[in-house]
């Protein structure tokens, strides 16, 4: 790599303002990874903290949203536990509901139903009490168990959340050790025949309709090895993958969509740009390529010159690029926005920039292998 090094030496204005190039973008493509990171944490961190592999939802739901549209029959769960491969089952409710607390202030929260000694279920939910009479509301204590994030945002146990339009106060008596969200709001845990009642649209005391008592959102499993297609036809449900669920949570499909098509159009925007450069660069220097073959250099010689040149631009830069976002992002991760830095994410990004930079180089330098050195010393002129 003499020539290179050589190169790199004498003409380090152009290959510093080629590396700060890249480093920009080695920026913007984790920047973009925390973002999408964050935003997948956002919407459905309530349902990746689950213990479960598959979500069944009613059939023929609409993906998009399917988690609260959804309405299915309680017995459900027992003949999706009656399935070939399913651990255990449990029904849960999902319900996004405008709340305040006793100081009147607003609190966005999707009202979660379980059963309380399911295994979806935080600790310090109230048991249900089997005691409840037709007609009559339920007995079970009003009580919920919040997101950890809701900690931040000065809610603390003993507080009452108070349901809009229906008035239904729960009392605050735990949070969940981490953030628990689903499209963007957080968590609140109740016990299912709460939630029946909420979803019904009962108001304060007042009981909901007989039939709401045996519905839920969803049927959720434990199903490591189940065949979700067998399961479905098994329980005439859509059951589904715990990850693929995730597209149930509003606008999860849209934004993590929209922000991997920007991170691909850097990918192929980096390989132009490196492209561009290094052959720019080959062309100025075909005079020196040229002696070079003239005084025996192989092809393979100056290919692994040009390509090493290349690689080193490449790592420098990208490591520059992505040591500084990575301080920018720790940054970002202490902001409200919706920001998460992943070890896997950053480097699968640093990876594939890495790898479009090459291949862009590989191609422009690859006139390198034709060159002519009497034509690339001017005997035709």
């Amino acid at each position: 790599m003499f020539l290179a090094w050589r190169d790199m030496l004498f003409a380090r204005t152009r290959f510093l303002l080629m590396g700060l190039v890249l480093a920009l973008m080695s920026i913007l493509i984790v920047i973009i990874s925390g973002l999408t990171a964050g935003l997948v944490n956002d919407g459905v961190s309530g349902l990746k903290a689950m213990d479960a592999d598959v979500i069944a939802f009613e059939e023929g739901t609409q993906t998009d949203s399917a988690s609260t549209r959804s309405v299915v029959d309680l017995s459900a769960a027992g003949d999706l536990a009656a399935a070939e491969g399913v651990e255990e089952t449990t029904p849960m409710g999902l319900t996004i509901v405008n709340a305040r607390n006793q100081d009147a202030t607003p609190v966005d929260l999707t009202l979660v139903g379980v059963e309380p000694d399911s295994f979806i279920a935080p600790a310090g939910l109230p048991a249900m009490s089997p005691g409840r009479v037709d007609g009559q509301p339920t007995p079970t204590p009003h009580e919920v168990v919040l997101s950890g994030t809701l900690q931040d945002d000065g809610l603390s146990v003993g507080d009452t959340v108070i349901l809009d339009r229906l008035e239904t106060e729960l009392t605050v008596v735990g949070f969940t050790d981490d953030q628990r969200t689903f499209g963007h709001v957080d968590l609140a845990y109740v016990p299912l025949d709460i939630w029946q009642e909420v979803h019904a649209g009962a108001r304060a005391g007042e009981a909901a309709a007989p039939y709401a008592y045996d519905q839920a959102s969803v049927v959720v499993a434990r199903a490591p090895e189940a065949d979700v297609e067998k399961l479905s036809a098994a329980a005439g449900l859509d059951a589904r993958p715990l990850e693929e669920s995730f597209g149930s949570s509003p606008g999860y499909s849209a934004e993590t969509m929209t922000l991997s098509m920007i991170e691909w159009f850097l990918y192929i925007i980096t390989a132009l740009v490196t492209g561009a450069f290094f052959l720019v660069w080959t062309i100025q220097r075909a005079g020196d390529i040229a002696v070079m073959r003239a005084m025996g250099a192989t092809r393979a010689f100056l290919l692994r010159d040009s390509l090493g040149q290349a690689v080193v631009i490449l790592a420098l830069s990208i490591a520059v690029g992505v040591a500084l976002a990575v301080g920018l992002g720790l940054w970002l991760e202490s902001t409200p926005m919706p920001y998460v830095t992943e070890a896997g994410s950053v480097l699968a990004g640093a990876a594939l920039l890495f790898i479009a930079g090459l291949v862009g180089a590989l191609i422009a330098v690859f006139r390198v292998t034709r060159t002519d050195p009497l034509t690339a010393l001017g005997e035709n002129r």
